[in-house]
């Protein structure tokens, strides 16, 4: 329902020549006093004139919205905070030349539940790699994806392509086409405080995060020749000798593709539990190793191997892991940064898409078509026309009752 405020046209007196200019009517939704759900739009419409300005208000912060291209209706762009008491004050221009001002008093309905949301990466303030993703993990099922995703934006300095994909119902990653240009700063924003995510429950609250993409460090190893090359923004400044999966069994063989860093640990206790064996079974293990950084979630890192430092540049005797010496493990602990792309090269067993970060490993496509909303997003200074303006359909002025 809409909430109309108009004034009627000017008398008009006895012999007058033409027809007098009506006034502008200006029309605001919710209603004043309405109790609405988080999720449902703030509209205003002007029939008969242009939208001068609409401001709405909540203890001292303002909602952002966007005006059509005539001036004649305006919509709040992202979803209210649930149980919250808001204001609109909305002016237009009347083709009469007169302004015409309205103001509604509404209130959101409560969440009764929520789901949480835990950024995975980047975190705020942090230095990545290139190929660094922005990964989102909910604590219930999103049945509205494309809900979730209208409300992400993401903007960097410099400009890049991106797209988001969900990698089952409560998970979803935004990777770029290309790798991120290096040095270049990143920010997103969740606005998800009011986003229905499925029946009756809403995100759990707003997020935002800065990062800045640093310097390119790429590294591919090679299975064949056991040396792992090391490249900073494309310049190669070190060649580390390594050993990788044995291949014994299919399990032992370290998997081919693009891997990044995930997460960094010094030390870390790696057991041969991932393998189905406990630590004190015969087979079994629990080694305390050094300078790690993981690559997957199959148990594979970069890390220290002083007990292979022999086979190191010659042959393959790790049980998946790439092993390197000390002295070169503390190197390439201190130089990577997660999102830092770690690509092995010779072997026969492909790394999975899904396996810890290895998105790189799907086509642009496929990654593309695992959206919501099936189309990527420009992430240069200002952020995608196609984004912020997700929201504005023909419902624009459509109040939705809470629990409704």
């Amino acid at each position: 329902m809409l909430v109309g405020v108009g004034a009627a046209a000017a008398a008009g007196c006895t012999g007058q020549d033409g027809p007098t200019a009506e006034a502008v009517a200006l029309t605001v939704s919710p209603r004043q006093g309405g109790t609405i759900a988080p999720d449902a739009p703030i509209a205003v419409r002007a029939q008969r004139g242009t939208i001068a300005g609409v401001t709405v208000s909540s203890g001292g912060k303002t909602i952002a919205g966007s005006l059509n291209e005539d001036g004649t209706a305006w919509r709040s762009r992202w979803a209210l905070m649930p149980g919250t008491s808001y204001t609109v004050s909305a002016t237009a221009l009347g083709e009469d030349g007169r302004s015409r001002t309205v103001r509604s008093r509404f209130a959101t309905a409560a969440a009764e539940k929520t789901n949480p949301m835990t950024l995975e990466g980047p975190f705020d303030g942090e230095t990545v790699g290139v190929g660094m993703p922005i990964v989102m993990s909910f604590e219930e099922p999103v049945k509205d994806r494309a809900a979730v995703e209208r409300a992400l934006v993401v903007r960097s300095s410099k400009p890049a392509e991106g797209a988001w994909h969900w990698i089952d119902d409560e998970k979803v990653a935004f990777r770029t086409k290309e790798y991120w240009p290096a040095q270049t700063k990143v920010s997103f924003q969740a606005h998800l405080a009011g986003v229905s995510t499925s029946k009756g429950v809403y995100g759990g609250k707003n997020y935002k995060a800065s990062f800045t993409v640093g310097d390119s460090q790429i590294s591919t190893a090679d299975e064949d020749s056991h040396k792992m090359v090391v490249k900073v923004n494309g310049k190669k400044v070190r060649t580390l000798p390594t050993s990788m999966g044995d291949g014994t069994e299919r399990r032992f063989t370290t998997t081919n593709g693009v891997h990044l860093a995930m997460q960094k640990d010094d030390p870390v206790t790696m057991t041969s539990s991932w393998m189905g064996i406990s630590p004190g079974s015969a087979g079994g293990y629990s080694l305390v190793v050094d300078d790690a950084v993981r690559i997957s979630d199959s148990g594979e890192y970069v890390h220290s191997a002083p007990w292979s430092v022999g086979s190191q540049g010659s042959s393959n005797v790790s049980h998946g892991c790439i092993n390197v010496s000390p002295s070169n493990a503390e190197w390439f602990y201190e130089k990577t940064m997660r999102g830092d792309p770690i690509i092995v090269t010779g072997t026969d067993r492909e790394l999975e898409p899904y396996n810890g970060w290895s998105y790189w490993q799907m086509d642009w496509k496929k990654w593309v078509q695992g959206s919501a909303l099936k189309r990527p997003v420009k992430t240069g200074p200002n952020a995608d026309p196609a984004t912020l303006s997700a929201q504005a359909d023909d419902k624009a002025g459509e109040e939705k009752p809470a629990g409704g």
